[in-house]
């Protein structure tokens, strides 16, 4: 694919105290994949008058691991084949590490397997990539999202991304022609190097003398901070779209024990014959082998098998918010084995979640920005001004269909292309252009948000073979061409 080179300036301003400030071009608030593969997009087309900030105080090895699906790789191969191919890479080291742990070769690519409560199978879905790729025209990888942070922050030049920078207001500057950003930083970052951010540090005047806060303008500003984006709840409080402002809790939440000790052997057994059997990973639901599937809302256990042969579950509930606040680690394990037992599962299942020790019991709500509304509130733009909103920052979800990434790089891909044109064009500060450009983005990405959305919370591919191949053209299948407008 061709990428343009940009012979692009670095934009200064006189301010009434005469002191001459710098304008970026782009600053990309949020250092994670999405955000940096914005950057790498944009700097690979000679935008190279940007920064990319996170509140992070430094770069740590956290997070789960990512799913990269072929829409998603063919997504960041058009933003850049250079990450493309890293990605790749580790992705594809990272499956071979888990199959060959014991140092065997496998047998047969490994599988995820989707079983229902009497252990027969539904749906067997290969994670080799070249399995995707004979199918779709790209591959699958998994990848730890630090190692995925890791490697697109390589690509870039290291002071183009900053950690430590914690955005605290957006503020439009008509008058300098661009949009400022004010940060906090924590001054003390070297005595502690690896601290995150303490809820108390909300409270500026606590901690005065630790805090600094700085400022800085750019002609565009993309919002890649999360589904708790700091941008886009400055963007819509106090606004008729405030209730938009902060994400709505999705009805769905998660609970999960990485870690089981002293399984008994013969347990072990019976989870390996009648769930595992050569599949390192399985999803076991009230589903029937028939397309007759059972309600959204019956739990779901993503049963895992790791390298080093212990075994841990995440298992998806439909339960009210207010069930899950403030609960100790045997609170969640008292309510997962409720809710296993309401719902039928084995006695083989319920057995291994007896084991789970509460100390390793987590619960993770999940929220959601809806791409469309069923009430007659009036939708948000994702967009306002320079301000344009990317990722779960404009439609985080439930992770079900595992297209959070994917459908944050088509974003990304699509943000780069329009960026680029208005570089190219030379309309930094044509209004005018920048609101059509984002106006573009956005027509071409909610009609898809909003049929992925229905797809994670329905799980209508799951229902049938046929729904599940219509859902693969949807959406692995399609021309990227056209997210580059």
């Amino acid at each position: 694919m061709q990428i343009n080179q940009l012979n692009l300036r670095t934009n200064t301003v006189t301010s009434n105290s005469n002191k001459t400030m710098e304008i970026y071009d782009v600053v990309i608030v949020g250092a994670g994949p999405i955000g940096l593969a914005t950057a790498i997009g944009l700097h690979r087309r000679g935008i190279e008058n940007i920064l990319v900030i996170d509140q992070t105080r430094a770069f740590r090895q956290v997070g789960q691991v990512l799913d990269l699906l072929p829409n998603g790789l063919k997504a960041l191969k058009y933003l850049d084949e250079q990450a493309y191919e890293a990605v790749k890479k580790t992705g594809n080291g990272f499956l071979n590490t888990q199959q060959s742990h014991d140092q065997k070769p496998a047998k047969t690519s490994p599988t995820w397997v989707y079983k229902n409560l009497q252990g027969q199978l539904i749906r067997s879905i290969p994670l080799s990539f070249d399995h995707w790729y004979q199918n779709y025209g790209e591959g699958r990888v998994s990848i730890a999202w630090y190692d995925l942070q890791t490697g697109l922050r390589n690509l870039l030049p290291p002071e183009r991304v900053k950690a430590n920078h914690r955005c605290l207001n957006v503020v439009d500057e008509p008058e300098n022609n661009c949009v400022r950003i004010d940060c906090v930083s924590d001054q003390k970052i070297e005595a502690n190097p690896y601290a995150y951010w303490a809820e108390g540090d909300q409270n500026l005047d606590t901690t005065p003398q630790k805090l600094t806060t700085k400022s800085l303008r750019a002609k565009l500003i993309v919002a890649a901070d999360g589904i708790n984006s700091t941008v886009r709840r400055v963007l819509y409080e106090n606004s008729p779209y405030s209730d938009f402002a902060r994400p709505e809790y999705s009805g769905f939440t998660a609970v999960s024990c990485r870690e089981i000790t002293d399984v008994p052997p013969e347990l072990q057994t019976q989870l390996a014959e009648k769930f595992f059997e050569d599949s390192p990973i399985v999803t076991i639901s009230n589903d029937q082998t028939s397309p007759d599937t059972a309600s959204i809302d019956e739990p779901r256990m993503m049963l895992f098998r790791r390298p080093d042969g212990l075994l841990g579950y995440i298992l998806h509930l439909a339960v009210p918010l207010a069930s899950l606040q403030e609960k100790s680690g045997s609170d969640l394990l008292d309510l997962a084995m409720q809710q296993l037992e309401k719902a039928g599962f084995p006695d083989v299942i319920r057995e291994l979640v007896r084991l789970s020790p509460p100390s390793n019991m987590q619960q993770r709500p999940y929220y959601i920005h809806h791409a469309t509304t069923s009430d007659t509130k009036p939708q948000p733009a994702w967009s306002k001004g320079r301000v344009v909103l990317v990722g779960d920052a404009a439609h985080g979800m439930p992770p079900f269909m595992a297209q959070g990434a994917n459908q944050g790089f088509e974003d990304a891909l699509a943000v780069t292309t329009l960026i680029t044109q208005i570089a190219e064009t030379k309309n930094w500060d044509n209004q005018e252009a920048i609101a059509t450009a984002f106006e573009k983005y956005e027509n071409l990405r909610r009609p898809m948000m909003a049929y992925i959305q229905r797809a994670t919370l329905t799980k209508f591919p799951h229902s049938s073979d046929a729904e599940w191949n219509k859902y693969g053209k949807q959406v692995y299948h399609r021309n990227f061409d056209q997210l580059t407008p």
